[in-house]
Order: structure tokens, then sequence, then C-alpha cells
């Protein structure tokens, strides 16, 4: 089914432990000690773990507490997102000088065509393994890659040979590629979605690849469609430069529990200040306004209301806001707040940034 398509060469990177590769990169004392980006202090929250870190169980999300306790020897560092940033837009010019054709996906990401390349060389492989090189050379940093004909399949593939590693996966490697991997190593299939698929029997993607789309869209709704296709290396998403945002939210974790909604205005205000601040920064307006709550046991609730007009003013987010803090009873005591605006109005915006390019099944990777 692959090869009814047009290909593309699509290279992901990945810097490996970018935040924390930083941090080491910055004090060589740090170099191959356990560290962890973020709050040490009770509700501190682990921004990224070095691999160091990681053997121990240490990840991004959790809570400091718990950091500390799988790995007493842990050292906490404060993040310094300025100079990550820095970082960021030299990992990126690097980018530039391959391709225009460049979709960051955060910091430490993106997405590259190399289809066609401003190197002229039509080995994505090849391509991949240079812009590794150069990262390392002139940055000090490792990156790992995936190389293949979509993003998604690419994406699976940066993750295949961390740290600093990479792996190529060819039109005719496709499906039995696909096929083995464990379905949580599908990218879009989070811990509950997984959770799902193994409750009616999926658990590789051979097993994913014998449900019908008839039965992924009754178990998984709109998403059946997408993981029908995917298993059979279908994604037909180009990258995207420029990419424009789907939403624009800020929020806040607390250092004491809050348990009434009384309680909460005061901060949710606060939090409707810094998304007016952004919003006005980036000339951006939406129409669904999405409260975010994290209960104190980590749970996780969103609430959302989408209304006729475009807003972006503070008093208008905090409005809605509160009318979803109060649409139902709190489940439990809360650790964060967040407000985010999505059905921006920058979907205008999105014009077609690329054209397919028609190749060959056995294209050059």
């Amino acid at each position: 089914m692959v090869s009814d398509f047009p290909l593309r060469k699509i290279i992901h990177i990945d810097m490996d432990a970018f935040y924390a590769s930083v941090e080491q990169l910055d004090n060589p004392e740090l170099k191959g000690k356990p560290l962890a980006v973020g709050g040490a202090e009770k509700r501190g929250v682990v921004s990224a773990a070095s691999y160091e870190a990681r053997v121990f169980g240490v990840r991004s999300a959790m809570s400091g507490y718990m950091a500390k306790r799988n790995c007493p020897e842990l050292i906490f560092v404060p993040p310094r997102f300025d100079r990550y940033k820095e970082i960021s837009q030299k990992i990126r010019a690097i980018f530039f000088e391959y391709t225009d054709l460049v979709e960051p996906l955060s910091l430490d990401e993106a997405y590259l065509d190399v289809t066609i390349n401003k190197k002229g060389n039509p080995s994505a492989t090849l391509l991949a393994k240079e812009i590794r090189q150069r990262i390392f050379d002139e940055l000090g940093l490792t990156a790992s890659a995936g190389i293949s004909i979509n993003k998604f399949i690419a994406k699976i593939a940066s993750d295949y040979n961390k740290p600093n590693g990479q792996k190529t996966v060819n039109p005719e490697e496709i499906i039995s590629f696909l096929e083995v991997l464990e379905i949580r190593k599908f990218y879009g299939v989070g811990k509950v979605t997984a959770d799902k698929m193994y409750a009616v029997g999926i658990f590789t993607g051979h097993d994913l690849k014998q449900k019908s789309l008839k039965f992924l869209e009754a178990h998984f709704g709109k998403s059946g469609a997408y993981y029908y296709n995917v298993v059979r290396g279908v994604h037909h998403s180009p990258v995207k430069p420029n990419r424009i945002p789907k939403s624009v939210g800020a929020e806040r974790t607390f250092n004491e529990n809050l348990s009434s909604e009384v309680f909460m205005l005061e901060r949710l205000e606060n939090i409707a200040i810094e998304l007016e601040r952004r919003l006005k920064k980036s000339k951006i307006a939406g129409k669904t306004i999405t409260l975010k709550i994290k209960y104190s046991d980590f749970t996780l609730q969103t609430r959302s209301k989408t209304i006729h007009y475009f807003v972006a003013s503070k008093e208008l987010i905090l409005e809605t806001a509160k009318d979803l803090l109060y649409q139902e009873k709190l489940e439990n005591s809360v650790r964060l707040l967040g407000i985010s605006l999505s059905n921006l109005n920058t979907e205008d915006k999105k014009k077609p940034l690329q054209k397919s390019v028609s190749v060959q099944l056995k294209i050059a990777f």
C-alpha cells in the first residue's frame, strides 16, 4: 500500500536529553553524573533527565521528590530556557543549510524534508549522519535521527538507536518494521490508548493491522482511521515550515495544593494575564477556552467551552475560565491550573507549503 502514494525523504532529528546535555556541556563537572533539570523541592517537577539518571527510572514530568527517592545521588539544576533557546537556534541554522523545509516541534527536535536538498545529495541517510556530526563538532552535543518516507515513520525511527544513533527505514522495509513494533511505540499512542488497545488484543503493529477500519473507528473514534493508515505506512502530512500554532496557553504549579475554587480565582487571573500577554505578542485570538486541572494525585482533567467570536483579552478569557471552574465539583485538591486558547484566527493563514514529490518505490535512502 505504501507504493500507491508519493514518497518523500524525511529526517527527524531529536537531540539527546537536550536540557540535561546542555547543562553537562556548560559544566563539565556534571558529565557522567545523574542529573535532573527542574526542582528538587517537594513541589518540584523534573523537566529533563540525563541518561545517567534515567537508568534509575528518573523521567521528565516526575516529581522532584520521587526522582530523588529513585536516585539519592541525583543532582538538580534549575532550567535555563534562554540558554536552551540559544543552542536550539544554532542547531536550526545547521538544518537550514540543508533544506528550507524544516518543521520544528520543540527546542530539541524537528522534521526536515530533504527530498530535494541544498547539498544535492540523494542519500537522506548520509545527510542525517552529516547533520548529526556537525551538531557534535560545532556544539558538542549528540543527536539521534530517523529517516524514512514520511514524518510518522521517521519520528518512530529516531528513537530506535538512541542516544547518538540513527535508523533508516527504507520503503520496502516499512511494513515489516511496523508489524513487529510494540503498539506503545507508535507515535500518537499514549498510555491511555495503549491500555485500550491491549484490552482488545492489540499489542503490536501486526495485531493492529489485523483490525478492520470499522472495528478501529468503533473503538477509537476518529483516531481509528489514523491507526488504520499509519500501520500500513500511510501518512500524508508534509513538513510544514513556519508552523502555525494550534493553541496558546499558560499554566502554574502551586507551592501548596488548593482545595477550594475560591482560592483558585486569584491564580486564574494571573494565568489569564500571562496568556493575554502571549496572545498579544503573537497577534493571535481564539474561540475555544480550555481549563486544565491537575489534581494532587497527578490525574488530569480538561474542561472546554467554544464561543462565537474571537477573544484575546484577559477579562473575557478569565470569565469563561471561571465558568469552567465552577462547571462541576473538583475531584480532589489541585496542584496545577492552566488556561489555553484554541480554534485560533490563524486557521485562514494555512496554505500549502510544499508539493509532494513523486518518486519510485526503490527510492535511494
